[in-house]
């Protein structure tokens, strides 16, 4: 029999799985509807005509992780208003201290453009780099409604990129200049410590997972591997199962702030035309929850619940979660037979936790990396693998070395870029292998999708300061 795919998330309304486990051959009848001759094609078009360019990234004498060689670049929708502009200015003017004028740039994107037309109105093609052209470290200043998620993921391929997205020019204008400030202080308020939160639930496939397979080996590390936090010289606090409680949480938040924050749950989903899916759509799951079939606003943490008074400025947060990080329109995944995808939101947008974080009006966290739609067990234990940690402990280390956080999630980048090349040689005729079974195809597809949808909030340069965090 088959071992059940596990998605992660609750729906708010039924307090049940937003879509239950299902074997492999039940996911591929859903994945049916999406022919690679459509919907498709241009994506995979898009992705490997990347992947068989000579050589991906930037010029080999050119350093990732320096943002003045690299280059850096905001990007704003062509009819943005000029109080969206002014907003982000502190923090173009900061990148000007530090990155040559040639390679530091105010870009724009215009409505429906691809990012392979983008990058030629730009005098760049794919596969190559050229930071003079378009910089390696890239900002995209607004929601998917104007610039969309699709436009991050392939662009991402090869670039380091994070998006700004807030409901004021206030919000934005208050990230900006928190950025700068925490670059230039005299001292950090951080302690040089990261922080894991899981929940585990009884019955429940999907947290049995993450905390047995995701949070438990980064955190205690491996026969192989120590733990991500030691490596660096790094004090670790683990709040798992019993522990991973909401209070628990709000604690963390609104103390002493760590550097990093790990966390790994169910996220809460709402039905489309639901109130609450604005407000709390991704919202992180407790360990407080009871059980299927019930679910209220205790068991889970939202935006308005992160007071005035916390204490979330130069975080790093990593919020391993359905819809943690925004919500497309349509589903990702899954189809209607003979009605196409399936609609989730009336339009696409970013959560409303991580905006929060990053706009707090105590000092904002400096990003924030999460999963657009559901998140699947494949990201935590891919088909006939076991459980590979590899690309989270990699984003951990890289982070708390002071790398750039744009730079720091390459992983998981490039995996989907390698799944996106093994979905178009299992569809093109000519790639002589194989030819697929359904659910092989639907599990690739899964696989890619889940892959693709990790997504940066913030500047991609921004990175923390391992030598002035309180030891």
């Amino acid at each position: 029999m088959d071992d059940p795919l596990t998605l992660n998330g609750i729906n708010g309304a039924t307090g049940e799985y937003l879509v239950p486990p299902m074997t492999a051959a039940a996911a591929a009848d859903l994945a049916r509807g999406r022919p690679p001759e459509g919907l498709l094609a241009s994506w995979f078009r898009a992705v490997v005509s990347v992947l068989k360019r000579p050589k991906l990234g930037l010029p080999m004498d050119v350093d990732p992780t320096n943002v003045g060689r690299a280059g850096w670049a905001v990007v704003l929708p062509a009819a943005a208003p000029p109080e969206l502009l002014a907003a982000v200015q502190p923090l173009i003017d900061h990148r000007k201290k530090s990155v040559p004028p040639d390679r530091c740039k105010v870009l724009q994107y215009r409505p429906g453009e691809g990012m392979k037309p983008w990058l030629a109105r730009h005098g760049v093609a794919p596969g190559t780099v050229d930071p003079r052209k378009v910089p390696y470290y890239v900002t995209l200043v607004g929601g998917p409604t104007d610039i969309p998620f699709d436009f991050q993921y392939l662009l991402d391929v090869e670039y380091a990129v994070g998006r700004l997205a807030f409901d004021t020019p206030d919000q934005l204008r208050r990230y900006a200049e928190s950025v700068a400030a925490f670059e230039t202080a005299g001292a950090v308020k951080n302690a040089k410590e990261l922080v894991y939160w899981g929940p585990r639930h009884a019955a429940d496939r999907s947290t049995q997972m993450s905390a047995d397979a995701l949070v438990t080996p980064l955190a205690d590390g491996t026969p192989d591997d120590p733990p991500p936090a030691a490596a660096q010289s790094y004090r670790s606090r683990t709040f798992k199962g019993a522990d991973a409680t909401k209070a628990r949480l709000l604690e963390t938040l609104h103390g002493t702030p760590p550097a990093v924050l790990f966390t790994a749950s169910h996220g809460m989903g709402w039905p489309k035309d639901d109130a609450r899916q604005r407000p709390a759509q991704g919202a992180l799951l407790a360990q407080d929850w009871p059980g299927f079939g019930q679910v209220g606003p205790q068991h889970y943490l939202t935006a308005a619940e992160v007071e005035d008074s916390a204490n979330v400025g130069g975080l790093v947060a990593f919020l391993f979660a359905c819809y943690g990080a925004g919500t497309p329109a349509f589903d990702n995944f899954l189809t209607e037979r003979g009605r196409g995808p399936v609609a989730v939101a009336p339009a696409p947008f970013v959560a409303a936790l991580p905006q929060r974080l990053l706009s707090h009006p105590n000092g904002p966290a400096l990003a924030v990396v999460g999963h657009v739609e559901r998140a699947w067990g494949y990201s935590i234990k891919p088909p006939g693998a076991g459980s590979q940690v590899g690309p989270f402990r990699d984003f951990l280390g890289r982070v708390m070395a002071g790398e750039p956080v744009g730079h720091a999630t390459k992983s998981f980048s490039e995996r989907y870029a390698v799944l996106s090349s093994e979905l178009l040689s299992y569809l093109d005729p000519s790639a002589g292998v194989p030819k697929p079974t359904a659910t092989e195809l639907a599990a690739c597809w899964v696989e890619r999708n889940d892959a693709q949808n990790y997504v940066l909030l913030g500047d991609p340069a921004a990175r923390l300061r391992p030598s002035d965090l309180k030891g």
